[in-house]
């Protein structure tokens, strides 16, 4: 067991069973003794949801990451040579490319706005930078990746013949025509990127919005079934008490009268028996 199989399992889990997996790797190391390696493992950090979502695309998309990291490749060699033609064409499929892997990255939710748009910087600076490719490959981010600037790295562009050359004028114009080309298309990627994650960002809001009105008109329509329901039945149980009342009432008024005709029949009773004596 060494540090990078470790590595290799560990950023392959969600980032809420990292700490737990991590000490685990870190008592196995400990007990085969390798002290080393415990300390090692103990160092690694936990990946933020971001990382972990495109350490994931490296795991389950190998193909769609490995095709949007090819056209990072030549977009760089493009921006070497300067060709403007090749830079307009590698442009429209970097976009293309890191919109496809961008949205398997969101599958499955749980990505938030914030976290989608870190996922994006990622794989931008990866496209741009050979050093950022190279990480996201490996799938073993700890923290989202980002790059300043519009040129492709390494940005040095070649250097341009004497002015004293009859062809350096038109050459020189070009290059220069090219970075501008580049640069400008660029520019139309990452304001096409922000205008992506604006309307990403606001269609989250309006089905989050959409969800809880949902709800509250469920839980609403529950209630309301409920209160019609008990309101039925107090009604109904009202009523009966009422016509139990009503019949209490005459049965009472009944009592009285056979108990006034009972004095009544008790004391004629007493004279009757007086006069017999």
């Amino acid at each position: 067991m060494d540090l990078d199989e470790v590595a290799g399992r560990l950023y392959a889990v969600p980032p809420a069973e990292f700490t737990a997996a991590r000490a685990a790797e870190v008592r196995a190391a400990k007990e085969a003794g390798d002290v080393r390696l415990s300390r090692d493992i103990a160092k690694l950090r936990k990946p933020t949801v971001s990382a972990w979502a495109v350490n994931r695309l490296a795991r389950e998309h190998p193909a769609e990451l490995a095709e949007l990291l090819g056209v990072g490749e030549r977009l760089r060699a493009a921006w070497q040579a300067q060709d403007a033609g090749a830079l307009a064409e590698l442009t429209r499929s970097r976009g293309e490319a890191t919109a496809k892997v961008a949205r398997l990255a969101r599958q499955g939710g749980g990505l938030s706005a914030a976290a989608a748009s870190e996922v994006d910087q990622t794989l931008d600076a990866a496209v741009v930078d050979a050093g950022a490719a190279d990480q996201v490959r490996a799938g073993r981010l700890a923290k989202p990746l980002s790059y300043s600037g519009f040129a492709p790295a390494p940005a040095t562009a070649p250097s341009t013949a004497p002015a004293t050359t009859p062809s350096s004028g038109p050459r020189s114009t070009a290059r220069g025509r090219a970075g501008k080309d580049a640069e400008a298309e660029a520019r139309a990627a990452a304001e096409a990127r922000q205008a992506r994650e604006a309307k990403e960002a606001k269609e989250a809001e309006e089905a989050r919005k959409a969800k809880e009105r949902a709800e509250a008109e469920a839980a609403h329509r529950e209630w309301a079934e409920a209160l019609e329901s008990v309101t039925r039945d107090y009604d109904e149980r009202a009523e009966k008490v009422a016509r139990l009342e009503r019949k209490l009432a005459k049965a009472r008024k009944r009592l009285e009268e056979v108990r006034q005709r009972l004095e009544v029949t008790r004391r004629e009773e007493r004279h009757a028996r007086r006069r017999l004596d």
